[in-house]
């Protein structure tokens, strides 16, 4: 599994325990009570590291490529998925999958960018950034949704839409600005999670929902560190102060009441527990489905609307 910096103690601790049981496993010496005392030691150093993790620290851990994406939520989550392709204008966005599914007895609509595991996954899933025919997908299959009066779960995860040529020529502002318009008015419960990364009108083209939820070991924001400092200091070097003045993680985002919640994750990330990880998950959407389902549907839209309408400080003339 791959490690970061910050990550050192807690590796080092863990090699040591490698090697002391190997030795045990040899029946030459009991080490039964060094490697109790290693594991614990191992314990006390995760909670003391993950709990005090700065911004970019965690947009590090939202990028581990261990990590659930989307289709693993999907697959763990939910039952009788059922995926459904293209834009019925350009062609099927790899980056944006979505279909039918249930969860618990229900019938939801989910939808999610996905990226890849390796080079050519990757390549195929264009690293999870979709193009204007994605988010066409994903506003004609959340229209479906509303016709079948069923519930949309949007799973993000997309380190923004694809910032190509063609893109721009086939209309990707249009496209995102078309979702966020239809998204604000759609008659049916809507949740939107951060699983991951939440970067600019890449999330945004989803992120439209009555709940939105982010786990704790996820960021959002309108630009990534890495791009914001580029823009201010003409390099990334300074992505780590960029990442901290963004104010980008779960925790920030709550606070400034931009979000509706924070999903808490196994310790050390979401990757290192995924059954976890997919059980907690699972756990919210049937409470938050529950929640919403019988609300009326132009009560949906009102509170909707006016929770977004109250986001940030703005004056009238």
């Amino acid at each position: 599994m791959a490690h970061f910096d910050f990550e050192k103690p807690i590796q080092d601790l863990e090699d040591q325990l490698e090697e002391v049981k190997k030795v045990h496993e040899k029946g030459k010496v009991d080490m039964n009570s060094k490697i109790l005392e290693l594991e614990a030691k191992i314990l006390e150093t995760k909670k003391e590291v993950y709990g005090k993790l700065t911004g970019w620290q965690r947009v590090q851990i939202s990028r581990h490529p261990d990590r659930p994406y989307t289709l693993d939520y999907i697959e763990n989550c939910f039952d009788n998925f059922i995926e459904l392709h293209g834009d019925r204008t350009v062609k099927d966005d790899k980056a944006m999958v979505g279909g039918f599914a249930s969860i618990n007895g229900q019938s939801v609509m989910v939808v999610g960018q996905q990226k890849g595991r390796n080079t050519k996954q990757r390549q195929f899933r264009n690293f999870g950034m979709p193009n204007p025919e994605g988010y066409r997908k994903a506003l004609r299959l959340m229209k479906m949704a509303e016709r079948f009066q069923i519930p949309i779960v949007c799973l993000i995860d997309t380190p923004g839409a694809s910032p190509g040529l063609e893109a721009e020529e086939r209309g990707q502002g249009e496209a995102i600005a078309r979702n966020l318009f239809e998204m604000s008015v759609f008659k049916v419960p809507i949740i939107c999670i951060i699983i991951g990364e939440g970067a600019s009108g890449g999330a945004l083209g989803i992120g439209v929902g009555d709940r939105v939820l982010m786990m704790e070991n996820t960021w959002y924001s309108v630009i990534s560190p890495e791009s914001c400092s580029s823009i201010l200091w003409r390099t990334w070097d300074q992505k780590e102060i960029a990442a901290e003045a963004l104010k980008l993680t779960a925790t920030d985002m709550l606070n400034n009441k931009l979000i509706d919640g924070v999903i808490a994750e196994p310790l050390g990330g979401a990757h290192n527990n995924t059954a976890e990880t997919f059980a907690t998950i699972k756990s919210h959407l049937i409470q938050e489905i529950a929640n919403l389902v019988d609300v009326a549907p132009d009560k949906l839209v009102q509170n909707r609307i006016a929770k977004f309408s109250a986001m940030g400080d703005f004056i009238e003339n």
